[in-house]
């Protein structure tokens, strides 16, 4: 399992819209993905309600979590969104 700590960037952190767009990109990783604040635990990130119930705002660190085929892609991918301000 690979991990990757994050900082997020996003204005608004991950609520309503960008919870959304993230959960979105998620779904089109090739691997499965979880995200969790540093020192909390994992949620799916398939779940809005679940992304949005994390409360990452602008400045948190959270820990993606990829498995299988294309992990380090997923993280790539979902760490490219968090980290460009928006």
């Amino acid at each position: 399992m690979l991990e990757r700590r994050v900082t997020v960037a996003l204005a608004e952190g991950l609520h309503a819209r960008p919870a959304a767009l993230f959960v979105k990109l998620a779904g089109e990783q090739p691997a499965k993905v979880t995200i969790r604040k540093d020192g909390g635990d994992p949620v799916a990130t398939d779940s809005i309600f679940a992304i949005m119930t994390l409360g990452g705002a602008q400045g948190d660190v959270v820990v993606l979590a990829a498995d299988g085929d294309g992990a380090g892609e997923s993280l790539d991918a979902l760490e490219e969104y968090l980290t460009t301000a928006g």
